[in-house]
C-alpha cells in the first residue's frame, strides 16, 4: 500500500463532493473548462480509474521478459556449433543459419533486441506510473487540507444528485473547480508523460521483420562431404 492508496478513501469523498458540484455548473471562465474539456471526466472518477494503476505487474511483466532470453540463447548456441560438413547442401543450409542468428540476436530488430525493448518499455511505465502515484497522493493531500475543502464539504451535507441546471453556479462551485483543477492537472501531466513514452518507444516495440538469406544458385555437381 502506497501513499496514494492511503489517500483514497478521503481523496474520493472529498472528490465525489466536488463532482456533485461540478455537475450543477462552475465558474465561467475558469481554469477547470480546458482541463475537463480534455480530459472528458470528473475529478472524482479519474483518480478512481488511476487507483487500478500499480507498477508491480508492470515491473514484474519487465522480469518476465527478460526471462525469455535465455531460451533463445540457447537456440543461438546451439546455431553457432560448427557443422562438419560442405558442399552446396551445407553452403545451404549455413546461408539459412545465419539469416535465423540474425533474427534472433543480432542488432535491435531482432527478437531479442525486441525483447529487451519491450522489457525496457514495461520498466519505463512502471517507473511512470509509481511517479504518477506519487504526485497525484501530494495533490490530495493539498486538496485535503485546503480551504476549499471545508467549503466544498459544507455545501454538500448529505451525498445528493446535482439538481441545478447545466451552467447554474451554486455555493461551493468556485472551491470545487479550484480542488477539480489541481486534481485534473496533476492526471493531464501524467497522462502527457505516458503519451511521452509511447512515442519514444514506439519505434523500438515495432515487429521484428524476417530478412531472408540472400541465396546462391544451388549447385548439384559437387559432392557433399560429412566429417564427424
Amino acid at each position: 500500500m502506497d501513499a496514494l492508496d492511503r489517500l483514497a478513501e478521503p481523496g474520493l469523498d472529498l472528490l465525489r463532493r466536488v463532482d456533485t458540484l461540478l455537475a450543477a455548473g462552475a465558474p465561467e471562465g475558469h481554469r477547470v473548462w480546458p482541463l475537463l474539456r480534455r480530459m472528458q471526466v470528473l475529478p472524482g472518477e479519474a483518480v478512481r480509474n488511476f487507483l487500478d494503476l500499480h507498477p508491480a505487474p508492470l515491473a514484474a511483466a519487465g522480469h518476465c521478459t527478460r526471462r525469455l532470453m535465455r531460451g533463445y540463447d540457447e537456440a543461438c548456441a546451439a546455431l553457432a556449433d560448427p557443422v562438419l560438413w560442405s558442399g552446396p547442401a551445407a553452403s545451404s543450409y549455413g546461408q539459412a543459419r545465419a539469416a535465423l542468428l540474425r533474427h534472433l540476436d543480432e542488432g535491435p530488430e531482432s527478437l531479442v533486441g525486441r525483447l529487451e525493448s519491450t522489457a525496457g518499455y514495461a520498466d519505463a511505465l512502471a517507473d511512470w506510473v509509481e511517479g504518477s502515484r506519487l504526485a497525484l497522493a501530494r495533490a490530495l493531500a493539498d486538496v485535503l487540507r485546503c480551504a476549499e475543502a471545508v467549503t466544498v464539504v459544507a455545501a454538500t451535507p448529505v451525498p445528493t444528485r446535482a439538481s441545478g441546471q447545466p451552467g447554474a453556479v451554486g455555493p461551493g462551485a468556485a472551491e470545487a473547480a479550484e480542488i477539480a483543477a489541481r486534481v485534473l492537472a496533476v492526471l493531464c501531466v501524467a497522462y502527457d508523460g505516458a503519451e511521452t513514452l509511447l512515442r519514444q518507444w514506439a519505434p523500438s516495440l515495432a515487429e521484428s521483420r524476417w530478412r531472408a538469406p540472400v541465396t546462391e544458385r544451388p549447385r548439384y555437381d559437387t559432392p557433399t562431404r560429412v566429417g564427424w
